[in-house]
């Protein structure tokens, strides 16, 4: 009796439940988004189904029909998050916010439901990562008590489903979604199967209840969100609490929202009381002197659409090692090195090259835009020659490796906070547009117009040989 052969169709195939990326036998790693344990078995002889139509449950209407109310936002009672979210909070929308350990996540999610609860909407905080009692001690620290707000620690979905059947709140905080697990579910807590049907369970639910849901996410040692990126496609709105353990300075920013813009920014200061929004942050960038220091300039960076003040610092000193030191707190290394190169050799600065350079920023800031490399180049400058720019001055725009100094966007946007804050003097690329009243704004073109505002021309390499042939 003849054996029939298996046909291509009937072999099985493997599949990456991450990117989708195909092939013919199982890897543990998958070659396309370099993801472990995701490359699962599907395929074979797969049996011929079809869907029958079913019955509606929703009569389609013409879009200009539909109730755009019920998707108004409410707000959260804190307005830095209300900025960044477009508003506040939909109902049945779920909101996933991710962070480093010990960035405050927690302490902030908690103030919002104190806040949410004082205004009569029905919070449930779940907890998967510490005990009722550890939550209520931080409630007390922060003040974040309201008879509306109730408190639960569950790692089991059934028993967080029990909770919303019981409680019925309109807001539900889960702290956090890698510590749930679904028993109908094989894998760990935290697993790409046991994440995947938690959130697929809390989002049904939302949408079914109108109620808005706050997921915390924990991130990799590379700073993405864990677990599958199938999460982040899920959920209506990808926060990042972002800051430096060190610095009380936190910011939250909006990489997804299907309900806002993701080009706003979220200030917060973490102290000992818990965490409060910072309407106006710059102050925690600055240094308030009553004389210019030397190796001090001040500039406007643009976090998302908020222009913020912030002050960068330099320090040379002779070297004690035949390779000068290069530390940088704040600025990108390589962004400072080329700053280095051109002043050197564009400004004719020679006393850089053979000495330490420390360059950082005030409160923990971060500049990685290329608008500040004005401010950069002219706080080095001012600490090579030891004299300090002018008061009240700002530095804007982006220095190319000619020495050029170019246009950078919101430029009266920047002009606009700067003046507010009392400055009066500005730096700026050609052409800036409308300036502020009170605000004496000079163009450069390049570097050397830029130093000239120094009082004291910093030293300059001597001429030469063919120059003094000439």
């Amino acid at each position: 009796m003849a054996t029939r052969k298996t046909s291509a169709k009937d072999r099985p195939s493997y599949r990456c439940t991450e990117c989708g990326w195909t092939t013919a036998k199982w890897l543990g790693r998958c070659p396309e988004c370099q993801a472990w344990g995701t490359v699962e078995e599907f395929g074979g002889a797969p049996a011929v189904r079809t869907t029958a139509p079913g019955r509606v449950t929703t009569a389609a209407l013409p879009i200009g029909q539909v109730d755009g109310k019920q998707a108004t936002a409410r707000t959260t009672g804190v307005p830095e998050l209300d900025r960044v979210l477009g508003g506040g909070l939909v109902p049945g929308a779920v909101v996933l916010l991710a962070g480093e350990p010990g960035v405050g996540k927690s302490t902030l999610l908690l103030d919002v439901a104190a806040k949410a609860a004082s205004a009569a909407h029905r919070t449930l905080y779940v907890t998967g990562e510490e005990s009722a009692s550890q939550v209520r001690l931080r409630a007390d620290r922060i003040g974040a008590l309201d008879e509306d707000l109730y408190l639960a620690a569950e790692t089991d979905l059934s028993a967080v489903l029990g909770h919303l059947d019981s409680v019925k709140p309109s807001l539900l905080i889960l702290d956090s979604v890698q510590t749930v697990a679904s028993p109908e579910i094989d894998g760990a807590p935290g697993g790409m199967a046991q994440v995947r049907e938690v959130a697929g369970a809390l989002i049904r639910a939302s949408k079914e209840r109108g109620m808005s849901t706050l997921l915390v996410g924990h991130v990799t040692k590379d700073g993405a969100i864990a677990g599958p990126r199938l999460l982040e496609h899920l959920v209506d709105v990808v926060l990042h609490f972002e800051g430096d353990r060190h610095a009380r300075l936190r910011l939250v920013r909006g990489v997804k929202n299907r309900y806002g813009t993701t080009d706003e920014v979220g200030c917060f200061e973490l102290h000992d009381e818990g965490i409060t929004g910072l309407a106006d942050p710059s102050g925690l960038f600055l240094t308030r002197r009553a004389e210019p220091v030397p190796g001090t300039c001040l500039t406007v960076t643009l976090e998302g659409r908020r222009p913020l003040v912030a002050e960068v610092q330099a320090l040379t000193v002779d070297s004690q090692i035949p390779s000068p030191r290069r530390t940088t707190s704040g600025l990108e290394t390589s962004r400072v090195s080329m700053m280095l190169a051109v002043l050197e050799q564009r400004g004719r600065i020679s006393a850089l090259g053979k000495r330490d350079i420390y360059s950082a920023t005030v409160g923990g800031v971060k500049l990685s835009e290329p608008a500040a490399d004005l401010a950069v180049a002219l706080a080095l400058a001012s600490a090579a020659s030891d004299t300090p720019l002018p008061k009240n001055l700002v530095a804007i725009g982006e220095v190319g490796l000619a020495g050029e100094v170019r246009r950078v966007t919101g430029v009266q946007r920047r002009l606009s906070e700067a003046a507010r804050l009392g400055f009066t003097h500005a730096l700026v690329p050609t052409d800036p547009g409308k300036i502020p009243d009170g605000m004496r704004v000079m163009e450069v073109a390049d570097v050397g117009q830029a130093l000239s505002v120094l009082p004291k021309r910093v030293r300059r390499e001597a001429p030469r040989e063919e120059e003094v042939r000439r």
